[in-house]
């Protein structure tokens, strides 16, 4: 039996994620689940692709990932199961498989649609899920899709002596994930000096802890997915700064060549 990972918008004030768990226990008592987050902002794609995108590589090729963010936001109507990488997808076609799979998934099929259901994950999204889990394939679940709404990723911008990129997550402790990736400083940089600049602050230096900074100073650092990140050692980067997603970062390079 595979794992089944939850992610939503839901919150845990309310009934939804019960509802939506009570279904899965009905159809298979046994399922083994695990809570990625429910505190997604409410329909920010954005935000439901970078934490699963973080996380799914940590989980065994087979399971299936049940995500309900902005589940009542397709313009299609449709609910979809992308296989990316060995894992299976489940989310509304508003945009966010295209995201994660670079519009390219290995399959991608409809589910069968129940327009009168309130609540598309619980009566769309789980029966399939569970299927999938319990090791049906995809076509006994649903069928070939012939397309999903696209959405783009904002592109570094690079030259020879620098790179400009995005915050695109704020954690919560306010750390600010930006698009930056540590290869695209190795690629460009070959070795050379560099700064980076954000807001009206400039840190020359990628420490591996936040606290190799002092307290209320910023620190900068490439996080586990291998994303450039700014923080401020004790305190809250985002509200400090007045960043927040799609705030402009840059990497400037020495125009000195690497001793």
């Amino acid at each position: 039996m595979g794992i089944l990972t939850f992610l939503s918008d839901f919150g845990t004030t309310d009934h939804y994620v019960a509802a939506v768990k009570a279904k899965i226990l009905t159809i298979n008592p046994a399922q083994v689940m695990v809570d990625i987050s429910h505190h997604i902002e409410p329909f920010n794609i954005a935000h439901g692709y970078h934490v699963i995108n973080a996380v799914y590589p940590d989980f065994p090729q087979g399971t299936v990932h049940l995500i309900a963010v902005d589940t009542h936001g397709t313009r299609s109507g449709r609910y979809q199961v992308a296989r990316h990488h060995g894992h299976y997808f489940i989310c509304a076609d508003n945009g966010l498989l295209s995201l994660l799979t670079d519009n390219d998934p290995e399959q991608l099929i409809d589910l069968p649609v129940l327009p009168s259901s309130s609540s598309p994950a619980r009566d769309i999204m789980v029966p399939a899920a569970v299927a999938l889990a319990q090791g049906a394939s995809m076509a006994e679940v649903g069928e070939l899709a012939d397309g999903m709404v696209q959405l783009i990723n904002r592109q570094l911008r690079l030259n020879d002596h620098s790179i400009t990129g995005h915050v695109v997550h704020v954690d919560h402790y306010g750390n600010l994930i930006t698009d930056i990736t540590q290869d695209s400083v190795d690629a460009i940089g070959h070795g050379r000096r560099f700064s980076i600049h954000f807001h009206r602050e400039v840190v020359d230096k990628i420490s591996s802890r936040y606290n190799q900074s002092n307290e209320g100073d910023c620190v900068a650092l490439f996080n586990r997915q291998g994303f450039l990140t700014i923080g401020i050692n004790k305190g809250h980067a985002s509200e400090l700064l007045g960043m927040y997603f799609d705030s402009p970062v840059e990497v400037k390079f020495s125009q000195e060549p690497a001793e």
